[in-house]
């Protein structure tokens, strides 16, 4: 056998042992999520199948209803609160994200640029728990004052403006880096094509180099998105977990899907367990749809913009 009948075998051989690891890796992953929601929806789905002592839940009432209790199991408020002070936090934490980004990657100078990436990277890796506590000790005090200066009673803080507050510090981190990354990645030529016509450095970052970013820029959102979505620690600690809504006023005390959740973990079986279950599972839903419309919504701006 010659030499280069040899090194053809071993990289054949090399691809199949790469093949083979990327496949297995893959399926490992695939699993680990379907073994996740299996876990969720077996026991998600009892509620409306079984029969606890004399009760079974009706699932339109529970997907529908105003009200949440121990024998009274109903989620359509809190879904309403949860898209609610998601939209909330998105829609004040895009526009800070962007424009930090921005004079991150275009404006300051190299050394303030990377100290701040720095400060924006260690704020990403703050547990969940530590942004919580911060709401508990400082947001809702702040709420309170601000709400006692306009006369208006709040549960001592506890609200959707400060579950608003830190939800949007959670996410400001995860949308700034991927906003950085995207601005960044905007070929120089475009931008110097347009200073070459005559339009100044300003009306070239928000024109060009922006519009070019923006796919990458919504990739940011929607794991920002996602991550509002799924947070129970912050928010149980700021929300006030109220038994009715759902709430629209900024102070008065909220309801997420996640922190119900997180709160009502203290059996091991029964209704009052498996019902969280079933919250998950609506949880998971409302993410998968969300990523859905988004995704949909930035394959059409990619779109546009390519062409």
């Amino acid at each position: 056998m010659n030499v280069e009948s040899k090194n053809v075998k071993i990289n054949k051989i090399m691809n199949i042992t790469v093949k083979s690891i990327l496949l297995l890796a893959t399926v490992l992953s695939a699993s680990i999520i379907i073994l996740i929601i299996w876990q969720i929806a077996s026991h998600g789905i009892r509620p409306f199948t079984n029969v606890y002592g004399d009760n079974r839940v009706d699932f339109l009432k529970f997907i529908r209803g105003t009200s949440y209790s121990q024998t009274n199991y109903q989620i359509g408020f809190i879904i309403i609160n949860t898209l609610y002070v998601v939209f909330l936090s998105v829609l004040i934490s895009v526009p800070i994200s962007v424009l930090t980004a921005l004079f991150i990657a275009k404006i300051a100078p190299k050394v303030i640029g990377k100290t701040l990436t720095t400060v924006v990277e260690v704020l990403a890796a703050i547990p969940s728990i530590i942004f919580g506590v911060f709401g508990s000790g400082y947001i809702t005090v702040l709420v309170k004052n601000i709400a006692d200066k306009f006369g208006i009673s709040t549960a001592g803080g506890l609200s959707v403006l400060s579950s608003v507050i830190v939800l949007t510090m959670m996410i400001l981190p995860t949308i700034t880096m991927l906003s950085i990354t995207a601005i960044k990645s905007v070929p120089s030529n475009i931008e110097e094509g347009s200073l070459a016509l005559g339009t100044s450095k300003t009306q070239t970052m928000f024109n060009i180099t922006l519009k070019a970013a923006v796919p990458g820029i919504f990739a940011g959102i929607i794991l920002g998105v996602g991550r509002a979505l799924g947070e129970a620690t912050a928010i149980s600690l700021v929300a006030g977990n109220i038994p009715s809504g759902p709430s629209f006023s900024l102070f008065d005390p909220t309801r997420t899907l996640t922190s119900t959740i997180l709160m009502g973990f203290k059996e091991t079986e029964g209704l009052d367990y498996d019902i969280r279950f079933s919250i998950g599972l609506v949880l998971i839903t409302i993410i998968l749809l969300v990523n859905f419309i988004l995704n949909y919504v930035r394959k059409r701006i990619s779109s546009k913009y390519e062409n």
